[in-house]
């Protein structure tokens, strides 16, 4: 598509050209996003306008944000949606389900933001099925939070859609909203554009030298230019300005045309200019509301006049011509006139149809602290909340608290105001919030959350020991006020100085759990949180033994306990971490680990938990890495990094790390290993070199690298952290032995057995014989061998069966003993090839050839180029899961699904998902 560019976009091919391309392939079914970032004036809206015109084919749906303090949760996403509500009963019932709460058209649990995002995903997907869909977006960096970020999502996860996302941010610099998206940055028209552009606007006489100067300052911003002309005399336009003089020559091009447009309200009539600032109080732009305001104030409602100032003009409803005419309608008036035309908007809202919108202007209208208005305010902030507009909340109970008369009152909405800032990930207003509450006096039960928050906000900021403190101090306080969130505050207390690192010293784990035990907290409401928090506690601070015993009261419960709401379900996957690291890492329980992280996957799944999904996919990808099977494992931490990408969080490094390392893809885990040291040693975070000391130990122990090894394992052994200690051991025992440093074997196996003594895990006892048989001689060592694959194969630990098999022949072949020798080599050998542990692969390789066995070389299956996403959908695929199925549950669109399956199927060479199990079976992905 080749076109002509319009005279208002003069200099503007390249950016038209951006466009022209979008239009074609979405068009084409496929699917675009772009992002326009620029000052104010410079194009941005105009660029839009051709965007719309080019697609004429395309259904067009719009979101104008709109500059005003008043937040909404999902507004914007809501103006933007309402063209295609009529096709919510398709969506998938929890899709369906957020999307209502969130447009206030239901009533339910608060929906997660991101599910609410999958639910618009879903929504446009189906829309365009008749008709390909654009999604305009302009002054994105005005929509309401909650909207933008949704919008945010659905861009990212756009693929095989017949969708295409443009938005306009008034953004030069790039560092706001909308990052790492598509982007064209818009820069001032170039001088001959910008002199043509003056010239066509101007016609008749102007002076060359008078309009060289303008256009250099403008910067060649077209807004700047254009209204130049329109504001000046024949006379300045023929002979020039003084410059010293102009408001033209000084401040930055927004502000003098903010200033231009506040020198035109000046001459229009009052009651003209009292309307403009009522449409510019009331950002929604609805035009029942702005007469009814205008009646109240006895206004007749007169706009001619700022049209012709070239302020406004009216496509259906009175529209600013620009934002910065908005805001300098605003700015412009004084104090006393907004509060009148707040009051009057008030008055003119619907108190049943919008209660929001009308406690938000009586709060604007408000002359100082007011009860009335701070509880309506506060009312609203519910509303916010449950319909998932956590940032709305924040905001509004924010404002509640300034109004709020009693001081004991303005504490409470103060620190509500704190904790919803904070958890909309606003942790600098969070602490702003924090300050104001402590400067009033405070109830103990929300002193203890206003500990809890400080604390919360330092362990976010810095995952350092230094938030274990103040936690314990509100758990105290929980406690003294007889709070149900006691018991929760100190495992949360303790789970800070897991991830800290730290066991011993004042602000270790042993200490919190002291403190806990000796609490007497009252119970929490949840058996499994109470039970969880016993046997963490006694392991801590009694031994292993008692503390084992007492844990595992806590599995069945944390198994099958029933979650009948949301907010049930989402205190469960903040549990989860904590009970998971301990039954990995004291209880040696990899059958209670699938358990647990296997339901976290299937209960974030269910609720729309994206935030919670990644971590616990990359716990089930951990379980299927020590099952063997490497292809699940890369698939799940594919999607968590898929899914942590599109939300904005970082992904997760450690199980790739793991996975890396059992590969022994050295390139693949140097990298990474470093950066996440680097970070563990800036933010204190313990825990994290022990990791990375188990990791490195695995890494080399597979390349057959021992003295390397030794170092690594040696690190994640001597950290002072209640987790990787033990895996740690395995590894050091077993590199300490190949490189002769037997006193440093025997050391730690003193301390694993110490550690394994108290679990009858398959997996604990096969640690315990394996790395017992590397210091041993002769029978002694032949028997603890055989132990070792038995016990690690009844705790399903494939890849340690499979190291044992390469530790004992390896062993026997030194002892001349190579057909029992080649025996288990071989085992080993097509364990770890079948895997695609290549270093471990490799290792028994060359232990089976120098045992006088030809290995054969492994053939490539079609099936190892798929990548893990494509083998994650090609497997559910064969299992009989429809496109919308596969796409709810892995949060895509069905079209993405299909659009992925036939790349498996040109890869695969079949022709239907019939043919994929039989394609699949044998075949593992990469």
């Amino acid at each position: 598509m080749t076109a002509s560019t319009p005279p208002d976009l003069v200099g503007r091919d390249r950016e038209c050209a951006v466009l022209d391309e979008l239009v074609v392939g979405l068009l084409a079914g496929e699917s675009r996003v772009r992002v326009f970032r620029g000052e104010a004036g410079i194009g941005k809206s105009v660029l839009l306008e051709y965007a719309v015109a080019r697609a004429s084919r395309a259904t067009v749906t719009r979101a104008q944000g709109v500059e005003a303090d008043m937040e909404l949760p999902f507004a914007s996403l809501h103006q933007l949606c309402a063209p295609f509500l009529t096709q919510l009963d398709g969506l998938p019932t929890p899709q369906r389900e957020a999307l209502r709460v969130a447009f206030g058209m239901a009533v339910g649990d608060p929906p997660d933001r991101f599910l609410v995002g999958l639910a618009v995903l879903s929504l446009l997907t189906r829309a365009s099925e008749n008709r390909p869909v654009l999604v305009v977006v302009d002054d994105a960096q005005w929509l309401d939070q909650v909207s933008l970020q949704t919008l945010e999502f659905v861009a990212r996860r756009l693929l095989a859609e017949a969708v295409a996302m443009v938005f306009a941010v008034r953004d030069p610099d790039g560092k706001g909203a909308l990052t790492d998206l598509p982007t064209t940055q818009i820069g001032g028209l170039d001088a001959a554009s910008a002199a043509q552009l003056l010239e066509a606007t101007v016609g008749g006489r102007l002076d060359k030298r008078v309009r060289d100067r303008f256009v250099a300052e403008m910067h060649g911003n077209p807004l700047a230019l254009l209204e130049f002309s329109r504001s000046r005399t024949a006379a300045e336009l023929a002979y020039g300005l003084d410059a010293s003089t102009s408001p033209w020559a000084h401040g930055t091009v927004s502000s003098r045309l903010e200033r231009d447009f506040a020198a035109r309200l000046a001459s229009l009539p009052p009651q003209t200019r009292t309307l403009l600032l009522i449409a510019a109080a009331e950002p929604v732009g609805d035009a029942g509301l702005l007469m009814r305001a205008a009646a109240s104030l006895d206004i007749t409602a007169d706009a001619e006049p700022a049209k012709t100032a070239g302020l406004i003009d009216f496509r259906g409803f009175l529209r600013f011509r620009h934002p910065l005419v908005r805001s300098a309608v605003y700015q412009q008036a004084d104090l006393e006139e907004r509060r009148a035309v707040h009051r009057a908007l008030a008055a003119a809202t619907n108190p049943d149809v919008d209660p929001d919108r009308r406690a938000w202007h009586a709060a604007q209208a408000a002359y100082g602290p007011d009860e009335e208005v701070a509880a309506g305010l506060e009312q609203a902030a519910d509303r916010a909340r449950q319909r998932g507009g956590i940032a709305a909340e924040a905001v509004l109970l924010e404002r509640a608290a300034q109004l709020t008369p009693d001081a004991w009152s303005r504490g409470r909405r103060a620190v509500a105001a704190a904790e919803a800032h904070f958890s909309a990930a606003s942790p600098d207003r969070a602490t702003e919030q924090a300050t104001l509450a402590e400067l009033c006096p405070l109830k103990s039960l929300d002193r203890a959350r206003l500990a809890r928050l400080r604390a919360r906000i330092l362990f976010a900021r810095s995952r350092s020991d230094e938030a274990a403190p103040l936690l314990l101090e509100a758990a105290a306080q929980f406690t003294a006020a007889h709070s149900p969130l006691a018991r929760e505050t100190y495992l949360e207390a303790i789970s800070a100085t897991i991830f800290a690192g730290r066991v011993h010293g004042a602000t270790g784990a042993r200490a919190a759990a002291v403190a806990a035990r000796a609490s007497g907290a009252p119970p929490s409401g949840s058996k499994a949180a109470d039970l969880l928090l016993d046997g963490v506690a006694a392991i801590l601070t009694d031994g292993y033994e008692s503390g084992l015993a007492a844990l595992r009261g806590a599995l069945d419960l944390l198994a099958q306990e029933e979650l009948p709401t949301r907010e049930a379900t989402m205190r469960w996957l903040l549990l989860a971490p904590v009970a998971l690291e301990a039954f990995i890492h004291y209880a040696w329980d990899l059958n209670a680990w699938s358990t647990l992280a296997t339901r976290a996957v299937r209960l974030a799944r269910d609720v729309g938990a994206l935030g919670a999904l990644p971590p616990a996919l990359i716990y089930a990808g951990g379980v299927h890495i020590h099952y063997g099977d490497f292809a699940q494992a890369a698939r799940m931490i594919d999607e968590a990094d898929a899914i942590a990408a599109a939300t904005g969080h970082a992904p997760h490094k450690y199980a790739s790390l793991v996975l890396a390392a059992w590969r022994g893809d050295v390139d693949a885990a140097a990298g990474i290993i470093e950066g996440a040291r680097a970070s563990a040693v800036q933010r204190g975070e313990v825990s994290l070199l022990g990791a990375m000391g188990y990791i490195q130990g695995v890494l080399f122990n597979g390349l057959a690298r021992y003295e390397e090894a030794l170092v690594a394992a040696r690190s994640g052994i001597e950290h002072d952290g209640f987790n990787f200690t033990g895996l740690s051991l395995v590894e050091h025992i077993e590199a300490a032995t190949r490189c002769g440093k037997l006193d440093q074997a025997r050391s730690s196996l003193a301390r694993l057995l110490d550690l394994t003594r108290a679990t009858d895990s398959g997996w604990a006892a096969g640690a315990g014989a394996r790395s017992q048989a590397l210091l041993a001689e002769g029978d002694d060592a032949d028997t603890l061998y055989r132990t070792a694959i038995e016990e690690f194969g009844r705790g399903g630990v494939a890849v340690e069966v499979a190291r044992t098999h390469l530790l004992y022949g390896e062993w026997l072949r030194r002892n001349r003993r190579p057909a029992l020798a080649r025996d288990h080599l071989r085992r080993a050998y097509e364990m770890f090839d079948g895997m695609r542990a290549d270093a471990f692969a490799e290792r028994a390789r060359r232990e089976l050839t120098a045992a006088g066995e030809h290995v054969r070389t492994r053939v490539a299956t079609s099936a190892s180029v798929l990548t893990p996403q494509e083998s994650q959908i090609a497997t559910l695929a064969a299992d009989g899961m429809t496109n919308a199925r596969i796409g709810a549950e892995l949060f895509i669109s069905p079209h993405t699904v299909e659009w992925h399956l036939r790349k498996v199927y040109t890869k695969l060479r079949i022709n239907s998902r019939r043919a994929l199990p039989d394609a699949l079976a044998g075949a593992p992905a990469s």
